[in-house]
Parts: structure tokens; C-alpha cells; sequence
């Protein structure tokens, strides 16, 4: 499985991410760079949630700023791009933008992707978008659905041992959280990545009823050896 983790970058070498498989980086309108290092730790941190959830999963560190926390839309869309000419099976992309001029490149751009975001903001207000908000009450390992939102926890893993900023607890790390719950699921429900989205949206939903937490190791039927994940 590969899964793009569309942030700040990734740092490789540390213990909780393991290993790189590959990326890019996308710091301008015209250019794509070689450069993928995490300079903030955001990303890092983003990559080790996710590992922990999905361990044998291919990483690639798509990286769309650098110094601070404000890509432009039509960087985003870029990285999308990338993400589906190399086959991505779920994007993790845990910033949103408000330009709503970009709505239709958005939509272009996720189209044939399994991306998940931040609810309300493109492109997770999108249609075949997983949209996601921060519920405090859930275990990093819970998520919920009502009304077409994925509610999952934004406690990044262990942040102390990161390098990640004071600012934790949010919809980024929600995002994070229910991009690992869903590359956990995925292999279980049985849909192809690019083909049937609103099939995994719905598989999704109803482990998760209205109103209603799901652990995801009961919702994927997975035996507690298998899901030998710290809490």
C-alpha cells in the first residue's frame, strides 16, 4: 500500500517513521524539488501516526511547505497531481484551503485518489472526499461517522518524542489518525483504491453508525495479535 503524506516532509530516519520510500517536493508553481526534509516536524509527526496503524505500508513524503504552515492552493493541487500519476492508494493531506476559485482543480485533482482531509475546507468538503473533524472523547484508534463527516481523535503519537509544534491536538492530527484507520480497514473492505469511492465512503460509515464510535480493530474484524498498536 502507498500512502502520500502531503505536509511539511518526512524525516526518515526517525525511529518512529523507519523508512521513505520516496516523494517530492512541491515548494513552487513551477518547480518541483528533490528536497523532502522536515524542518518543522509536523510531517514527521503526521508519518509516524500513520505508521503505527499501517507498519508494512509504503510512505512517500510530498512536501508542500517549508518554514511555516501556509501552502498556496494551487500547490496543493500540484501535489495532488503527483500523488495520482504515481499511484497513491490513500493521501494523507491534513491542511485545507479556503480558495474557493479552486473548487473545480480540486476536484479535478482529487478525482481517481482516496484522499483524506479536514471537513469544510476543499478539498474535504468535496464529494468522494473522507472529511474529517477532531472529536477529543475518541481513542487514537476510534473513529465515528454522522452526516458525511468522519470524526476521528487528534492526539498525535507520543508528541513529546517528536519534533512537532505546540500546535497538537487539532484537525491535522484527526486527519492523521483516520489516514492510518483507514489504510488499516482498506485491505478488509475489499475496495480498490481509484474505483469506488463512494463504496468505501459508505463501508466506512456504516462501522461507524450515526453517532456511534467504532474501534477499528472490532470494525475489521482483526485479531489483537494483529493489532499490536500503543494506545
Amino acid at each position: 500500500m502507498k500512502i502520500a503524506i502531503v505536509d511539511s516532509g518526512i524525516n526518515a530516519t526517525h525511529p518512529y517513521v523507519r523508512s521513505v520510500a520516496g516523494g517530492i517536493g512541491v515548494t513552487s508553481t513551477e518547480n518541483w524539488t528533490e528536497d523532502t526534509t522536515d524542518r518543522l516536524g509536523h510531517g514527521t509527526a503526521v508519518a509516524a501516526v500513520i505508521r503505527e496503524k499501517a507498519p508494512e505500508a509504503e510512505l512517500f513524503a510530498v512536501k508542500i511547505f517549508d518554514r511555516g504552515f501556509f501552502p498556496h492552493a494551487d500547490i496543493m493541487v500540484r501535489a495532488l497531481d503527483w500523488c495520482h500519476y504515481h499511484r497513491m492508494d490513500i493521501v494523507s493531506l491534513s491542511i485545507g484551503a479556503d480558495d474557493s476559485r479552486q473548487r473545480a482543480a480540486f476536484k479535478c485533482a482529487v478525482s481517481g485518489l482516496i484522499v483524506v482531509s479536514p471537513a469544510h475546507q476543499l478539498p474535504g468538503c468535496l464529494p468522494g472526499v473522507i472529511a474529517v473533524e477532531a472529536d477529543e472523547t475518541l481513542g487514537r484508534n476510534e473513529f465515528r461517522a454522522r452526516d458525511g463527516v468522519f470524526y476521528a481523535s487528534p492526539r498525535p503519537r507520543l508528541a513529546t518524542e517528536l519534533t512537532a509544534p505546540a500546535k497538537d491536538r487539532g484537525v491535522d492530527f484527526a486527519v492523521a489518525n483516520m489516514a492510518g484507520i483507514v489504510a488499516r480497514l482498506l485491505p478488509s473492505l475489499q475496495v480498490a483504491a481509484g474505483t469506488a469511492k463512494n463504496r468505501l465512503l459508505k463501508e466506512l460509515a456504516s462501522l461507524a453508525g450515526p453517532g456511534a464510535q467504532r474501534d477499528a480493530l472490532a470494525a475489521a474484524n482483526l485479531t489483537a495479535d494483529a493489532w499490536a498498536i500503543e494506545s
